[in-house]
């Protein structure tokens, strides 16, 4: 396992860490923990969760699975999204972000928090209340390192100026959806994140499981998969245009002998500016396949792969 710091922090992370929004939802708590612990013992360090998944019970099932082993790693949680009802229960106020991460401490056993991020914008919070409101917490000692997730380029400007002017804790990630179907984060918030010292964690770099191949043109997607389950949403990663780029990818990975999830992951792991790719895993196995698709793809790998995607995927 390779170990790459985040953003230009001191923070050391897992070059593939486990994305835990499974937990809770495809999978119990027994299985949560089987999945957690061939995590740790394949050398993932970082776990990501959220303080919605899986209606709270991820970060409940992750803070057990870990147990004593908690302080082996970097543990990630986020807040932002309802977890109730009523205006209260969700933003990035200074009254909810406070109260959510005292309640996610709670769930996840713990004392602090590795890596705080805001889940989503809120329009409604200025971020010049959210950010003092963060920095208060690292100051506390609850949490350690502060972060962001679905943010654009000039929110992530914006962020570090606001930090930076009021001597603030600043932001050192920048999570998004980032994939060989989906590289709009190269326009803006890629060099954002390399202007500001921002480390960029990829979810969804399997895109919801399109890049594993599982999925086949003009039929149904099988039922017991993601994108079966979203429904309409799923119907559109299941369009004409991302099965065309599969197509070219696959004879890219069939060429030189690699899974499509080999060339998905490691061209992810292979970005300069990526400090960790979050790969979901319900099975053990899942976990293992993940974390050996996370070698780096030599330079004419890569170009190769942008030969195929650039245009299309941009």
């Amino acid at each position: 396992m390779e170990y790459k710091n985040l953003g230009r922090s001191g923070l050391q992370v897992s070059a593939v860490g486990l994305g835990c929004n499974n937990f809770g939802m495809r999978c119990d708590k027994e299985q949560s923990a089987a999945v957690v612990q061939k995590a740790l013992e394949l050398g993932v360090t970082f776990f990501d969760t959220a303080n919605i998944y899986g209606g709270t019970r991820s970060e409940e099932f992750l803070g057990a699975a870990l147990g004593p082993r908690r302080k082996e790693v970097v543990l990630a949680t986020k807040f932002a999204g309802p977890v109730g009802g009523g205006v209260l229960n969700k933003g990035t106020s200074r009254r909810h972000l406070i109260q959510a991460a005292e309640d996610s401490l709670g769930r996840l056993g713990t004392d602090w928090i590795d890596l705080y991020q805001i889940h989503f914008p809120d329009p409604a919070t200025p971020i010049e209340e959210t950010l003092p409101a963060m920095d208060d917490l690292v100051r506390s000692g609850k949490v350690r390192y502060i972060g962001c997730s679905n943010f654009s380029g000039w929110q992530i400007a914006d962020a570090q100026w606001t930090a930076r002017v009021n001597h603030l804790s600043p932001l050192v990630s920048a999570q998004n959806e980032y994939n060989l179907l989906d590289r709009r984060v190269e326009r803006e918030v890629v060099p954002a994140c390399n202007a500001y010292g921002l480390g960029v964690l990829p979810y969804f770099p399997l895109a919801s499981g399109f890049l594993t191949g599982k999925y086949r043109q003009g039929e149904p997607p099988p039922e017991d998969t993601r994108l079966a389950a979203w429904g309409a949403r799923g119907q559109q990663v299941l369009s004409e245009r991302n099965f065309h780029i599969l197509g070219k990818l696959q004879d890219v990975a069939d060429s030189l002998g690699k899974s499509m999830l080999a060339l998905a992951i490691g061209w992810l792991a292979s970005q300069p500016y990526v400090s960790s790719v979050i790969a979901g895993a319900t099975k053990p196995e899942q976990v293992e396949q993940n974390v050996a698709a996370g070698n780096r793809l030599t330079p004419d790998e890569l170009a190769q792969v942008d030969a195929a995607t650039r245009r299309e995927a941009a």
